[in-house]
């Protein structure tokens, strides 16, 4: 007998005699770790792992609460200093976890070669291989827990297609696992189309009862793509779970209610969006899912005291959360402060490199300032992170379009189309590349479908300021096809949503001259030079129909039409004197001058000069004016064709 096991038999002995319980001891560890003392808990977990000869339960305890008090390395450690990791499916879970979070990924994934535990996933669970037989028996949470770690691990090392399959293969095999579901859906990984498939593909029936079933696909159908509209009425399934209708106890859930304001959002009706972001942020102030939201409703709406009052106090109690930094980086892009907003924006990146909407900010931190390459590289960026997400490829497009590679940007707008077919920001975009095409019909249609989609809901009845690009947009399509009283319509309607745009009152200007309306033409040519002194194709404008005006308007009122006759009456009066007749001579020399002048004003070819005729010259003014809608908003000298290069931060 070795001197170890003297040892030993002497320790047992010594419980024996002593009555050292160690399930008692075991509880009291339990019971510190629900009350959050961990030192406490590590303590007597050291203790009892020395009292039972190492066991290998309590070697996962005491790892366990290693990893509560972040000592990462020592509990991976404790659990490799045993071999645990390949014996014990809690060790092996516990141990790649830790290794995880120390972003050990390399160890992590080593770790996950050495035991392999998945070779074949199907609906009644996973298969595994004949030396693993350790997994068998576990439970299928655990299993699936494995999986979701395993995705977290290839997730983290940049192999995002793999970890969609890990997450994908966690929820085949515990349908209730809801990081797994999360995500896929919050990270973006899947389209709209694939998210439906993978909810329709999960095993409710076979892991769930009927009731539970039916509330798990509610749950998770409120947490996918949120292109379409809210409806109306509740949505929710009619369900009873032990008794209880999902339909009133789940109206007013927090969860339930972010879901909405998404929805809401992601249809730019921003003031209802912020109204309910607000009632659900005074109920739980802190909400994670609900604060990406309000913070992009706060800077769509320009309410910069209310943002920067958020973002410091998130800063202040959360520093090593991403969203804090972000906060603080949307208010600075807010106020117009780029350099220090990218300097916050990448300190949230840092933080968390998989944080979508930082990278979104970021980009149009960039696209601001019109530095379309730095723009363009945080765009990929971003749709690397989020390939579900459409709006990544929107703005790629954008920035190819603003540097007047059109085809590039087409594609990108045909991609994002076949992630979101239905969303009015991208079906604005393909709209102006038909305009910039030549193409005035489709861009006609393709403007106008936008406008049907965002004016679904009856109430709406005047539509967000974001949408002043698309009527005008619509305005300058229609004056194209010379449809001059429609197009005057939608320019009248965009002066509702900004009556301050002197683009708009430009258009109008522009409008009126081709229709012959000389005075209302000089009207809006003046509200717009008001707004913009230092638009050159206002100025020039005004100036032409200025000329035109002075034309064609009398000199005073009830002016005759004709030109009057005189009678030569001066040729029977005689002269007295030699100085009368040089100042007679002299009077009707200015009075022949003065008939000169009129007739040239007034007699027959004097509509001939400078006069804007709806049959011929229209054509004319359009080809001296090919450039007035023009892509770059920052040209005064044209027209603007506004784009929603600024439309919004995705969040998800």
């Amino acid at each position: 007998m070795s001197h170890r096991d003297t040892d030993n038999d002497s320790m047992d002995n010594l419980l024996d005699e002593k009555s050292i319980d160690l399930e008692k001891c075991r509880k009291l560890v339990r019971s510190y770790i629900d009350l959050h003392l961990y030192s406490a808990a590590l303590f007597w977990a050291d203790k009892v792992v020395s009292l039972s000869n190492q066991d290998p339960k309590d070697i996962c305890t005491l790892a366990q609460c290693m990893y509560l008090m972040k000592q990462y390395h020592r509990a991976a450690h404790l659990i490799k200093r045993y071999g645990l990791q390949k014996t014990d499916v809690m060790c092996h879970y516990l141990t790649v976890r830790c290794l995880l979070e120390a972003k050990e990924y390399n160890d992590a994934l080593q770790v996950i070669n050495e035991s392999e535990i998945c070779t074949n996933i199907t609906q009644a669970g996973i298969t595994f291989a004949s030396r693993m037989d350790i997994f068998q028996d576990a439970p299928k949470n655990v299993q699936s827990s494995i999986l979701y770690v395993k995705g977290r691990v290839y997730e983290a090392m940049d192999n995002r297609a793999v970890a969609t399959e890990c997450y994908k293969q966690a929820l085949q095999c515990d349908v209730y696992s809801y990081e797994a579901f999360e995500a896929l859906v919050q990270n973006q990984m899947l389209s709209a189309s694939e998210e439906r498939e993978l909810l329709e593909s999960l095993p409710f029936t076979e892991q769930c009862v009927k009731g539970e079933a039916e509330l798990l696909q509610l749950l998770y159908d409120s947490k996918l793509k949120k292109y379409q509209a809210p409806n109306t009425k509740q949505s929710l399934i009619t369900c009873n779970v032990m008794g209880i209708c999902v339909t009133d106890r789940l109206a007013d859930n927090l969860d339930m209610q972010v879901a909405k304001a998404e929805r809401l959002y992601y249809n730019c009706d921003y003031h209802q969006c912020f109204s309910l972001t607000e009632k659900i942020l005074k109920k739980d102030p802190y909400h994670n899912s609900c604060l990406p939201v309000h913070i992009a409703c706060l800077v769509e709406l320009k309410k910069t005291n209310a943002l920067f009052y958020l973002a410091h106090k998130l800063v202040d109690l959360y520093p090593e959360m991403a969203l804090a930094w972000f906060a603080v980086g949307c208010y600075y892009y807010t106020i117009g402060k780029s350099d220090q907003a990218r300097r916050y924006l990448a300190k949230a990146t840092a933080l968390d490199r998989l944080f979508g909407p930082a990278w979104l900010a970021y980009g149009h931190s960039f696209a601001v300032e019109n530095e379309h390459d730095q723009a363009m590289a945080a765009y990929f960026k971003a749709s690397q992170l989020m390939k579900g997400c459409h709006l990544p490829l929107l703005y790629i497009g954008l920035e190819c379009g603003l540097t007047n590679n059109l085809k590039l940007a087409d594609k990108f707008f045909q991609q994002a189309q076949g992630i979101a077919p239905n969303d009015p920001f991208v079906i604005h975009e393909m709209g102006v590349i038909c305009f910039y095409n030549l193409d005035y019909k489709n861009a006609e249609r393709l403007f106008k479908e936008a406008m049907k989609s965002i004016q679904g809901d009856v109430r709406n009845v005047i539509l967000p300021s974001k949408w002043e690009a698309l009527l005008n947009n619509l305005g300058h399509t229609c004056r194209k096809m010379k449809k001059y009283d429609e197009a005057l319509q939608y320019h009248q309607q965009a002066l509702v949503l900004d009556p301050l745009n002197p683009s708009t009152y430009s258009s109008i200007g522009f409008i009126h001259a081709l229709m012959g309306n000389i005075q209302e033409a000089v009207d809006a040519f003046h509200r717009a030079l008001g707004l913009r002194r230092d638009d050159t194709f206002t100025a020039t404008m005004l100036g032409y129909v200025m000329e035109q005006l002075i034309d064609e308007a009398p000199p005073y009122p009830d002016a005759p039409a004709e030109i009057p006759k005189y009678k030569s009456e001066d040729s029977e009066v005689r002269p007295e004197n030699s100085s009368n007749v040089g100042n007679s001579s002299s009077g009707q020399e200015i009075d022949k001058l003065r008939v000169i002048l009129f007739s040239n004003s007034w007699g027959e070819n004097s509509g001939k000069v400078g006069k804007i005729r709806e049959d011929d010259t229209p054509g004319k003014l359009e080809r001296q004016t090919r450039d007035v809608v023009n892509y770059s908003t920052g040209d005064s000298s044209e027209v603007e064709m506004l784009d929603s290069s600024t439309a919004h931060i995705e969040y998800n």
